[in-house]
């Protein structure tokens, strides 16, 4: 199936969970990211369950701290 990851399209076998594309797009410090798809926040305990879907549009965030 296609999906859309960062605004590039991926092929990905159907029944790919967001934990799988987790692991297949070798998030870096997957602990600390934040996914959406298709605009709506997944939370971190449903990464394993959360089945993705053709034609979802996945992003990864990265809140980061800093400043004064």
């Amino acid at each position: 199936m296609i999906i859309t990851v960062a605004g590039k399209r991926k092929e990905v076998a159907a029944g790919t969970t967001v934990a799988e594309l987790i692991k297949i797009e070798n998030v870096e410090t997957p602990q600390y990211v934040t996914v959406s798809v298709n605009g709506e926040f997944i939370k971190s305990d449903t990464f394993d369950t959360h089945v993705l879907n053709e034609g979802d549009e996945v992003e990864f965030l990265y809140f980061m701290g800093g400043g004064q």
